[in-house]
């Protein structure tokens, strides 16, 4: 409770621009004020929160003020949890603030009496009833919306594939799934469970040629009774004849161009190359134990870059990051160098900031390892336009002040706030090529 009343006092003194290029946002719904967008990062860096965890935090607190005020004094009052008045303000958001009425007032009655699951439902419903069209709106925009989305890896380096598609490509994949399970327990013997053996099947989805072969070695077809002609599979399309003799015409080089392609950066010791014992690290997946990298890599042509010598002082005198600066940068920090941000950004999403702003008419060999960091755009931008301030104060290490005075460290370890006196111990040893470490 204490920083939902933070929030929307940081609101409060934040909603007005400095000058004409300080940009405001509105993280509330219609009819709340907007604030500073360069604001919302310190007081992320205040809570130790990333900046979209604090924004919606801000845009919470505005909702339940200005456009939920009878939940709001129910939560002021301390009747009830602060965080279903926050999802409350969620799923009402998209509402005008003349319909918002009608879910605050029914929710006000409910909050205090029921379980919270009650609450949102009521929440839900009233939602609808306030604006029926738009409901009926997004209902028919969410049917044509599909994507595949993959989840992150687990520590045994297994991922989720989450789908949304028809319900018919939904009952023709399970079929598929399961006809090649079927398959695999009969070439793999009975040491795999069914759901182990559908696993599989699904990675065969992605290595067309593979799975084709697998279907038409295990699949017996007798002569029609009528025709006498050789009995199509049911899995197979009217035109497999055509397909199959399509792929029989084509070079081995043409048959490995139908595999999909993709990119990983792989990152391992030549120590674990050579015992095949330890741990990979995969961006974007995260590690896995080395013996894995040939379920990941295994039908893959791979390519082999060089080991980067981090000792090297890769430098020049441009302002666009060389490759292989960036390469440097990137291994040396290992992700986005902004405060709290977690470590998911992957070398080709970020851009490759100079911490001191490069100077045309400045020194030669600005452009480094020792004056750039990598960072999301969003945090590029915060950084650039919100009064934020960044050193490399030492491989992969990187000291940021925030306008109000607020030091912290990133580096392997995370971020650590610094004292006043920490800071410009660091930023001053710097200066004298000396990297100072605090215990």
């Amino acid at each position: 409770m204490t920083e939902l009343r933070l929030a929307i006092q940081w609101a409060i003194v934040h909603g007005h621009p400095h000058d004409d290029r300080d940009p405001m946002v509105t993280p509330g719904g219609d009819s709340t004020p907007a604030v500073r967008e360069y604001a919302i990062p310190e007081l992320a860096m205040a809570r130790e929160t990333h900046a979209a965890t604090t924004r919606a935090l801000i845009a919470d607190g505005l909702d339940l003020v200005h456009r939920l005020p009878r939940t709001w004094a129910i939560v002021e009052a301390g009747r009830c949890e602060p965080w279903v008045a926050r999802k409350v303000a969620v799923l009402t958001r998209a509402l005008l603030s003349e319909q918002v009425g009608r879910v605050d007032r029914a929710v006000a009655r409910a909050i205090r009496g029921h379980a919270p699951s009650t609450v949102l439902e009521i929440a839900r419903a009233k939602t609808i009833e306030a604006d029926p069209e738009t409901h009926r709106a997004e209902r028919e925009r969410s049917r044509h919306e599909r994507y595949v989305r993959l989840s992150r890896t687990d520590e045994f380096g297994y991922r989720h594939i989450i789908a949304r598609i028809t319900a018919g490509d939904a009952a023709w994949i399970d079929a598929m799934v399961d006809r090649v399970a079927d398959i695999l327990g009969e070439t793999m013997g009975h040491a795999h469970n069914h759901d182990e053996l559908r696993s599989l099947a699904m990675g065969l989805l992605a290595r067309p040629v593979d799975l084709l072969k697998l279907l038409l070695e295990h699949t017996r077809t007798g002569p029609d009774p009528e025709s006498g002609e050789p009995e199509q599979p049911a899995w197979a399309p009217d035109h497999m004849a055509d397909t199959i003799d399509k792929l029989r015409a084509l070079s081995a080089r043409k048959l490995a161009q139908l595999r999909g392609r993709g990119r990983l950066f792989v990152h391992l010791t030549d120590e674990a190359l050579r015992t095949r014992e330890g741990v990979a690290r995969i961006e974007g997946v995260g590690p896995i134990d080395v013996r894995q990298l040939a379920e990941v890599l295994g039908n893959a042509d791979i390519t082999v870059t060089p080991v980067l010598d981090l000792r090297m002082r890769r430098r020049t005198d441009a302002y666009e990051h060389p490759e292989t600066v960036k390469d440097h940068v990137w291994v040396q920090t290992g992700g986005d160098c902004f405060p709290y941000t977690p470590r998911s950004a992957t070398r080709d999403s970020v851009d490759y900031d100079h911490a001191i702003p490069y100077d045309d008419t400045g020194p030669p060999g600005q452009t480094g390892p020792h004056n750039s960091g990598p960072l999301r755009r969003s945090h590029h931008r915060a950084k650039t336009h919100g009064g934020l301030t960044t050193r490399v104060v030492g491989p992969g290490r990187h000291l940021w002040r925030t306008p109000h005075g607020q030091a912290l460290l990133v580096d392997h370890t995370g971020t650590t706030k610094l004292t006043d006196q920490q800071e410009a111990s660091m930023a001053e040893a710097i200066e004298d090529g000396v990297e100072l470490y605090f215990t």
